[in-house]
């Protein structure tokens, strides 16, 4: 099996999560999910595999979460599913999956313990902190 990033373009974060997986060797397939959407299923296997509920992969910066009603506590699981289904800017990003797991990569660094074969460093996380030095070795 190989790397799977839904990615957004657009985000930082999945910009770099993206480049480091690039610099573990790997070559990703890379869903462009804005443009593919969600199916149900999908959501529900994702988020199965990555331990998060609706409420936990809901984006609630720059989206319209709040002005939808999504941000009220209220809210279900079901009611947030079908918002993702229907905007799919709505799911945080980007979500990895590899052979060793499946994680809402944010911020970046979390994609490291995903990868067979970590890149050699330096590694920035989306703030520009060093996470991995020039020799691959974590940075505390």
């Amino acid at each position: 099996m190989t790397v799977v990033i839904h990615h957004n373009p657009d985000c930082g974060t999945s910009r770099n999560v993206l480049a480091i997986i690039r610099a573990s060797a790997e070559q990703p397939v890379v869903i462009e999910y804005l443009e593919t959407g969600w199916t149900r299923p999908q959501l529900v296997a994702l988020f199965a595999a990555a331990d998060l509920s609706p409420r936990a992969a809901l984006r609630t910066t720059r989206s319209p979460a709040e002005e939808l009603g999504l941000t009220d506590p209220s809210v279900s699981d079901e009611a947030l599913l079908g918002a993702m289904l229907a905007h799919p800017v709505l799911v945080n990003r980007p979500i990895v999956c590899s052979p060793r797991g499946v994680r809402l990569c944010r911020p970046s660094g979390r994609v490291l313990d995903l990868l067979e074969h970590p890149p050699t460093g330096p590694v920035f996380s989306d703030d520009g902190q060093m996470i991995l030095n020039e020799n691959g070795q974590p940075v505390d």
